[in-house]
């Protein structure tokens, strides 16, 4: 990972009417990064990529990709950049390589180097035995990467991505990720949206953790996660209600830093936080044995980017 910016994005802030999609988010992206945006439908995530691609203009803040304003230069902005959209961008009855001719004339492709840039351009994607069929009769996890290979034709420097695998079977999921993967390599960088905690977590140097239009945490996967600070015991206690006096005697164990009862519909838990469980789960289990609470299940539980997302959000993604 290369340590100077492609992106630099400051205060940046899109209104539409009385609502504020993107509010205030301040971010960059290396070059040769994959850089994740992480958070649920609305989060602004799509507003934040439609602003990088120069489709709505920001109503305040400041962007520039590879040195350029985004509004001075949104001509040379829009040479160096690839747009993968939620939305199919493809033309159901032209075949797979009518498709990839069509945007790559657009940019200035003709005769061999045309040719041979469809050629590899399918091969990334898995599509070169379909090519000549229409993109109508492709499978929705095929469009999909269709939709891909277009917004690679002119070979550019930023890839944005935007949930480029809604609604995909897993074997389009796999060269989705296969194909960001190597063209990473190759030295692309990618700007990767998302509401699938594990793909940002298979694919992403750095994550941008989006809610509300804000952007709340910022930082690779393994620093927010230790951001989280210890493991914890989950012990499944039924319906019971567990007394104060009890939890405190939870507490002031030694290892123990906190504890936390979660109620539902179905049983409560307590949640047992911990930098060694290990260590502590035999005094746990005591404490446990000389209450009237039963211990109905246990689990160690390390922190994960769910838990980072749900810490600082106050909800899961699945809400």
């Amino acid at each position: 990972m290369a340590g100077e910016n492609l992106v630099e994005v400051s205060n940046l802030k899109k209104q539409y009417g009385n609502f504020t999609a993107v509010d205030g988010v301040s971010f960059q992206i290396r070059k040769g990064e994959i850089f994740g945006l992480l958070g649920p439908n609305g989060a602004g995530k799509t507003s934040s990529i439609h602003i990088l691609a120069g489709i709505f203009p920001p109503t305040s803040g400041e962007v520039q990709i590879a040195g350029y304003d985004i509004r001075k230069g949104l001509n040379d902005i829009k040479k160096i950049i690839g747009i993968v959209p939620q939305e199919l961008a493809i033309y159901p009855r032209l075949t797979g390589q009518e498709n990839l001719e069509f945007f790559g004339e657009l940019y200035g492709l003709q005769g061999n180097p045309l040719k041979e840039r469809v050629e590899e351009t399918l091969a990334l994607v898995g599509l070169s035995e379909r090519a000549s069929s229409r993109a109508e009769t492709y499978s929705g996890g095929m469009k999909r990467r269709l939709n891909l290979a277009a917004g690679l034709m002119h070979r550019p420097q930023l890839l944005l991505l935007d949930e480029p695998t809604v609604g995909v079977d897993p074997q389009s999921r796999n060269h989705v990720f296969e194909g960001v993967r190597e063209l990473n390599r190759q030295g692309l960088t990618v700007l990767y949206t998302s509401h699938y905690m594990e793909e940002v977590e298979a694919l992403c140097d750095r994550v941008g953790i989006m809610d509300a239009g804000r952007l709340v945490a910022c930082d690779t996967v393994p620093n927010l996660i230790a951001s989280m600070g210890s493991a914890r015991i989950e012990v499944g206690v039924g319906k019971a209600e567990a007394e104060e006096k009890f939890l405190n005697r939870l507490r002031n164990l030694e290892g123990v830093r906190t504890v936390e009862v979660v109620h539902s519909e179905e049983a409560n838990s307590l949640h047992i936080g911990a930098p060694r469980p290990s260590e502590v789960l035999p005094s746990v289990i005591s404490t446990m044995n000389d209450s009237a609470l039963s211990l109905l299940s246990l689990q160690i539980k390390q922190p994960n980017l769910e838990d980072v997302f749900l810490s600082l959000t106050g909800k899961s993604l699945r809400d």
